[in-house]
């Protein structure tokens, strides 16, 4: 039975280490860190997530600033307010929560913030750094830098020697996972929708990642003996065990089944989830010592 690699715990430990950062850089500069949500629009989910940052920002010691706009704010207004946040010094990061309403440009506003303060990781700066091997002045995207930490928990550092194979190609997660994999020298292949005989590429990979959002779509006879399965997908599935028009969650994985064979594996919940939010708090970290021209730390 696999080691079941706890998300929960791991973004426990990373929170811990933001805490201690975050006191440091107030004992050094006087203030705090300062970290900046935009939200758009009413969509429940949102606001939730939303609700959730700023919640673990004032935890850390951060000064949290949430701007709620309305559903019909303009393109113009809301870059408006993006560039009044860049030319803030107290703020050192700025999220802009997604999706935004229609017809609300989102690529145009994500690339209007400066990239030191891009704390999603999102900017085409930030991506061109991790593209090319740049981990000292870039920012990285919080849920592949989350999955690379679990990762790191079961192999260490140096994933010389392992084939890694990521399940799915988006540019928030699938991409820069796979450079993240590369940049710690794992031999890297990408899979997708239009990829021929997955369960064969499956069965090569020490480690296997899964981001596409089907559920249980990987199958057990997909994983090597031993490998290492990190979950990335969330989907809501009926749970009539529950009650009548009851759902859980459950990952792209099916979990009993692969968990039998593989090394390690993340559940889904509590695997790669709570790492999002660790990661943008330490990336929040990483901004401000920055700005402060402080050393800043590893996560």
């Amino acid at each position: 039975m696999a080691v079941v690699i706890d998300g929960k715990q791991a973004a426990a430990s990373v929170i811990e280490s933001v805490k201690e950062k975050a006191t440091a850089f107030e004992s050094t500069t006087g203030g705090k860190i300062g970290l900046a949500v935009v939200i758009v629009g009413d969509d429940p989910a949102s606001h939730a997530y939303v609700g959730s940052k700023g919640r673990m920002a004032k935890e850390c010691g951060f000064n949290s600033v949430q701007h709620t706009l309305p559903a019909e704010t303009t393109q113009q207004a809301l870059e408006d307010l993006v560039a009044r946040l860049n030319a803030d010094p107290a703020i050192h990061g700025i999220l802009v929560q997604l999706p935004l309403p229609k017809p609300l440009q989102s690529d145009a506003v994500i690339q209007s913030i400066l990239p030191e303060k891009d704390v999603d990781g999102l900017h085409v700066v930030n991506a061109g750094k991790l593209f090319s091997g740049d981990m000292d002045t870039g920012l990285i995207s919080c849920t592949p830098a989350g999955a690379m930490l679990l990762v790191r928990k079961v192999h260490g550092i140096d994933l010389s020697g392992l084939n890694a194979l990521v399940i799915g190609r988006s540019n928030l997660f699938g991409k820069p996972m796979a450079q993240l994999l590369l940049n710690a020298n794992a031999t890297v292949t990408m899979a997708h929708s239009r990829s021929r005989d997955l369960p064969a590429l499956a069965r090569q990979a020490d480690i296997l990642v899964a981001a596409v959002g089907r559920a249980g779509m990987v199958k057990a006879d997909w994983i090597k003996e031993g490998a290492t399965v990190i979950d990335v997908g969330i989907n809501r599935i009926p749970a009539p065990e529950k009650g009548e028009g009851k759902t859980r969650l459950v990952g792209d994985v099916a979990y009993e089944d692969c968990a039998a064979k593989a090394g390690a594996i993340t559940p889904v919940p509590g695997g790669v989830g709570p790492m999002t939010i660790a990661m943008l708090m330490a990336n929040t970290v990483i901004a401000a010592y920055r700005t402060a021209g402080m050393p800043a730390p590893r996560f």
